[in-house]
């Protein structure tokens, strides 16, 4: 906006008080916890002037519906809906950019986080002691009890790799409970990743010690209502990340779990061909088989690998005819690549590794930029 614009605005009368914290809550399908959790901040946060950012994606609990009638009463209180779009780290994003205060802290909206820690979090960044805030569970005075043993020990297996093979120094990077400054945030925002669930982890290792990390440790509590996001495809995109932050780019995050339905696709058509030579030729047998998997992939991808993008109706038909051509060609490109280094190297395994990688690129690359496309 031109400097001019700028100082002909008056905003004397209508200026309100800008916050000194921004509490941004990514959330989906969370209506019942909202009133708990803003008397919860409401009490905790009585000595500072902050504003709390519900970054939703379009809960069909009506968690924005809620958020936005509170936001009326409140000015404290805003609420961003994300529209056609899914996934944690993206809401932290645009929510933390959204904010306008100094500091800006992020936790879950299903009460697990302890929002008695904020202001403490806070003073310790305005004394100049770090940038970047993380509550741990794994210090001592921290807990994870509330985990059950199957998922106490994921994460602390997450934990460990991250740290290995990301050089990431804080023990829990797999938090999702931080506080930072706004400006520091926001040097390494264009580089960061809007898929996934691992918003912490991708900052810490975008910005290659280039934060200064200081921990406070917290007890994680038990969830009181609704249902855990946690499942396979968080996993997946888990992995994404590593190996898009282990290559520098080079590998998409979302190219883990669309391989992981690749070799789903594998199961099915196998299955399928067994089943098909009972009655048929090979060849019929084997197109069918081909035919299956294709539809098979594209279905799974479609609420797995795509789903902040899901095709429905005809947009679902056009898709699958689509994803069936692209993977076609993908089959060409396979044999091509597979034959001419054959011939060259007749090592049949190295042979049909290429192929199927050469494919699996191919198929992936089509894929984002003709089936799922983002407006």
């Amino acid at each position: 906006m031109p400097l001019q614009v700028l100082d002909a605005w008056d905003s004397s009368r209508t200026k309100p008080q800008q916050p000194t914290l921004s509490v941004v809550i990514p959330t989906y399908d969370e209506v019942k916890n909202i009133l708990p959790l803003l008397r919860k901040l409401e009490s905790a946060l009585k000595s500072i002037d902050w504003e709390v950012i519900f970054a939703d994606d379009d809960s069909p609990d009506g968690t924005h519906s809620l958020a936005k009638k509170l936001s009326h009463q409140d000015r404290r209180i805003r609420c961003l809906r994300r529209v056609g779009r899914r996934g944690l780290a993206g809401a932290c994003i645009d929510g933390i950019l959204a904010s306008s205060a100094r500091y800006v802290a992020v936790m879950d909206g299903d009460l697990q986080h302890d929002e008695t820690l904020l202001v403490r979090m806070l003073r310790r960044l305005e004394d100049g002691e770090g940038d970047i805030v993380v509550g741990t569970r794994y210090v001592e005075g921290g807990s994870a009890s509330a985990f059950s043993l199957q998922r106490g020990l994921l994460s602390r297996t997450a934990n460990g790799l991250t740290r290995k093979l990301l050089g990431v120094s804080i023990s829990d990077p797999m938090s999702g409970f931080f506080m930072v400054r706004r400006d520091a945030f926001e040097k390494f925002a264009p580089r960061l990743s809007h898929e996934g669930f691992k918003i912490l982890l991708d900052l810490l290792a975008t910005s290659r010690h280039e934060l200064r990390a200081i921990e406070e440790p917290y007890v994680f509590r038990s969830r009181q209502f609704g249902e855990s996001k946690f499942n396979i495809r968080i996993g997946l995109e888990f992995i994404g990340l590593i190996a898009a932050r282990l290559t520098n780019g080079v590998i998409e995050p979302r190219f883990v779990p669309y391989a992981f339905v690749g070799l789903l696709g594998l199961a099915v058509h196998f299955s399928i061909l067994s089943i098909a030579l009972n009655f048929t030729g090979f060849e019929q047998g084997q197109a069918m088989a081909t035919f299956g998997a294709m539809l098979s992939n594209f279905a799974i991808n479609n609420v797995l690998t795509y789903r902040d993008m899901r095709l429905r109706g005809l947009a679902a038909v056009k898709g699958a005819i689509v994803f069936c051509l692209i993977g076609a060609t993908g089959f060409i490109a396979n044999i091509g690549v597979a034959t001419l280094l054959y011939g060259t190297r007749p090592v049949w395994w190295l042979a049909g590794a290429a192929g199927a990688l050469i494919g699996s690129v191919w198929n992936f690359s089509m894929s984002n930029r003709l089936v799922w496309r983002r407006p």
